[in-house]
């Protein structure tokens, strides 16, 4: 009698499988409900941990950013034949004696005049009520008898409380809780930015290892390109900044803006915001102008935002060619995104975050579909 073959699952007809069929839900509903019950426990407990140490996921991430930053500065000196704590050593000093300027040279000048200026607000005020162009708006629409009535009930307000006496105090608490976080958020970012520095290169051959033997290749090409592209990015709006700032001081110290060297320093603030920052430092400059004159203020916003337009079309294509590739809208909805997300901070990193994830979807998503 000829042997009857196995059936399609392997097995001989008429006998039992011998692996064990896995319990369903409707079997094992105690186990199911214990582990859908950790399960939101974790997710909850993961919630209440991201939004109580917000604080410190932003300082690793400009941590981050900064030795990404720095990066460029180090691989430069490596290029060079030196090996790499060589150059980490030298970013250190070249770090360590802008400090020394900043503190000696530009930290008191700008700690003068922010003095001088919260000294003349009153009298910078009631000029830039007095002049030419608040004149005519004045005539036009009453705008001085609003803000003297505006004035006026704020000052009724807050006096008229109580406990206005607590209130003052428990705002310089405040205040002072405040001006400590923010130094103690600059060391805790200063102390990792120079930590990642170092350990770059370990950092990311940790994070290769992530993956599985087969992928460490891809994973490792990719890894360098990303950082590499955010290292470039990081660095080339540092430079940006600064020429922007540098512009903006110049034509104030020309025009006789007051306060140009506090005002050039927030300008470099605000020009590490991608896309508006230049232009918001720009309005408000051209409104510090005003104190001057209406004719002063014209001049300076638009030999201000004429070089910007130099700057959007000749200045920082050169200078991130080696960085971000991010189509126009892409960058506005990334900006936009990620700072309402994550403010000031959101809207820096959104760029480079944007450009990795391109990068990531060119090279992983299109060609694993163009297989399929």
């Amino acid at each position: 009698m000829p042997d009857v073959p196995p059936a399609a699952g392997g097995e001989a007809p008429g006998r039992a499988s011998s692996v064990p069929a896995r319990p369903t839900i409707t079997q094992r509903p105690i186990y199911t409900g214990f582990m859908v019950t950790v399960g939101v426990g974790l997710a909850l407990l993961f919630y209440y941990v991201a939004v109580n140490v917000g604080a410190l996921g932003g300082w690793i991430t400009g941590a981050m950013f900064i030795a990404l930053g720095l990066d460029p500065l180090v691989r430069w000196i490596e290029s060079r034949g030196l090996p790499r704590p060589v150059g980490v050593g030298a970013v250190l000093l070249l770090l360590a004696g802008l400090a020394t300027l900043l503190a000696t040279v530009v930290i008191p000048n700008i700690a003068r005049q922010a003095l001088e200026f919260l000294n003349n607000f009153p009298d910078t005020f009631d000029r830039f009520l007095q002049s030419d162009i608040m004149v005519s708006l004045d005539q036009q629409f009453g705008i001085r008898d609003r803000v003297d009535a505006e004035a006026e009930n704020f000052f009724s307000n807050l006096f008229s409380d109580s406990n206005v006496v607590g209130s003052f105090l428990n705002s310089l608490v405040n205040a002072g809780s405040t001006i400590a976080q923010v130094i103690t958020g600059t060391l805790i970012v200063m102390f990792l930015a120079l930590y990642f520095l170092a350990s770059l290169p370990t950092i990311k051959a940790w994070g290769v290892r992530l993956a599985p033997t087969s992928k460490r290749p891809r994973v490792e090409e990719l890894t360098e390109k990303i950082t590499r592209s955010v290292g470039n990015y990081v660095m080339g709006q540092a430079i940006v900044a600064l020429l922007n700032a540098t512009v903006a001081f110049i034509l104030m110290s020309i025009l006789g803006v007051p306060f140009a060297l506090l005002t050039a320093f927030v300008v470099a603030l605000l020009a590490f915001v991608p896309l508006i920052g230049g232009v918001v430092a720009g309005i408000l400059v051209t409104f510090i102008a005003l104190l001057q004159g209406w004719q002063t203020a014209l001049v300076y916003a638009a030999c201000y935002f004429a070089y910007l337009q130099v700057e959007a079309y000749f200045v920082s294509p050169r200078i991130m060619k080696r960085a971000v590739a991010v189509p126009a809208a892409v960058a506005v909805i990334a900006v936009a995104g990620g700072g309402a997300l994550w403010g000031v901070l959101g809207a820096i990193v959104a760029i480079p975050v944007a450009a990795s994830g391109l990068l990531l979807l060119r090279e992983i998503l299109i060609p694993l579909q163009d297989r399929s």
